[in-house]
């Protein structure tokens, strides 16, 4: 397989690098996090200088380290290998594996000659109720499944072949050791039963029965719309199944603790304030939501949206949809108001963004659809709408950015263009 740099991570730990800090790197299973630590930042540590006797690498999942996952045999087994007051690295993967790593890592991280990076697949071990004191010297780097332009460094293949097969079967990495769609479908098709369902479950202790995975299967189903723990509740009861708003409630949240999927809140843009519900959810690999349907439903609008959505987390963004409240005159002549739709309200530092997915824009009529709420927002910030067709990029008279999906993913400065 073709080297993938994962060069915006690898910056991100550079940069962070002896600061004090413990580095968590999270993220959902198998998209990278180990590769990215005991590969190429191993690696960069050696190029910079650094002897490997100097570095501890302990993968907590690999069963010639299953007596590490004992605190107490953890800790004495890191001490032992410190024999100077030189700089040494630690590498812990799946650091939550052990019980009661929480006190080996505050009790390591007192010591200055120790530059501690840690790995886990459950945003639980970094919450408040958890590890209040160690938050406090966390300093979290998120890693995702493979950007598209990732992705396409890696393809055998034309931009928009890899397109086809990204919006198809996600950004896993494994899935470019796949040669064919049978072989593709069947790893995700696995993985996601075998791996993320089952590893949810187990880990929350579910009852063993199917309303995990049909609850998978319907916001799979929905992806990118606008639902809440009721709604979804009475979806289920429609279909004879009998389970009330606080047990969906929660097992959304298992789902997003287990990094499997994410939730965009509903913003009003002129109200500066947030809105308690309905929210929208999107899937961390959009090859895990189309696998849990069977491949079935490949609305590429949809898929499209999703995509977007990762790639702008990716990119360091806080993400929301955006409300735009505003007055119009109705068909007889009544003044009525309106809440329009923006599909993302980006944040990073002093920067916003809005944008829309629009798929595509055949005449002036779409175009006036989707421009409708930018337009209302009546701030200088820029306003964007991307489109899967093949445009070169082009302003319209109010400012507005139209930029096909190719360079939005692929050029990293898209956003300034």
């Amino acid at each position: 397989m073709v080297v993938i740099k994962r060069e915006i991570y690898l910056k991100r730990l550079i940069e962070r690098r002896e600061n004090g800090l413990i580095k968590v790197v999270t993220g959902i299973r198998r998209c990278g996090k180990s590769y990215l630590l005991f590969k190429l930042y191993y690696q960069y540590l050696l190029d910079s200088g650094v002897d490997a006797s100097r570095i501890i690498m302990i993968p907590l999942d690999d069963e010639d380290y299953e007596d590490l996952r004992d605190s107490k045999q953890l800790n004495s087994y890191v001490k032992k290998h410190i024999t100077d007051e030189s700089m040494w690295y630690v590498f812990l993967d799946e650091v939550q594996m052990c019980k009661g790593f929480e006190s080996v890592l505050n009790g390591l991280n007192r010591k200055e000659n120790l530059d501690i990076y840690v790995t886990g697949s459950n945003s639980k071990f970094l919450s408040s109720d958890v590890l209040t004191e160690f938050r406090g010297r966390g300093d979290e780097v998120r890693v995702y499944p493979l950007s598209f332009s990732e992705y396409v460094s890696a393809y055998s293949g034309d931009k928009y072949d890899a397109w086809l097969d990204y919006y198809t079967y996600g950004g896993l990495p494994l899935i470019l050791s796949r040669k064919t769609e049978e072989l593709k479908a069947k790893y995700l098709t696995d993985l996601c039963s075998e791996l993320y369902l089952k590893d949810i479950e187990e880990r929350n202790k579910l009852r063993g029965d199917n309303v995990m995975a049909d609850l998978v299967g319907v916001l799979a189903s929905a992806v990118g719309s606008l639902t809440n723990p009721t709604k979804l509740a009475n979806t289920f009861s429609s279909n004879g199944i009998g389970v009330s708003d606080k047990t969906i409630g929660l097992y959304i949240s298992y789902l997003e603790d287990a990094f499997f999927i994410s939730k965009a809140e509903r913003y009003n843009i002129k109200g500066k304030k947030y809105i308690a519900f309905p929210f929208k959810y999107y899937f961390t690999d959009v090859g895990l939501r189309n696998a849990r349907l069977n491949f079935r439903q490949q609305e590429e609008k949809h898929i499209m949206e999703n995509i977007i959505y990762n790639e702008l987390l990716v990119r360091g963004f806080h993400v929301d949809v955006g409300i735009v409240e505003h007055s119009e005159r109705d068909g007889k002549g009544k003044l009525v108001r309106k809440r329009l739709e923006v599909d993302f309200v980006c944040n990073r530092g002093s920067q916003r963004y809005y944008i829309q997915s629009a798929f595509a824009i055949p005449d002036s009529e779409k175009m006036n659809q989707e421009k409708k709420s930018l337009v209302h927002i009546g701030d200088s910030f820029k306003k964007i709408i991307v489109v899967k067709d093949r445009i070169k990029l082009w302003r319209n008279e109010e400012g507005i950015v139209v930029i096909g999906i190719m360079d939005f993913l692929l050029n990293p400065n898209s956003l300034e263009l």
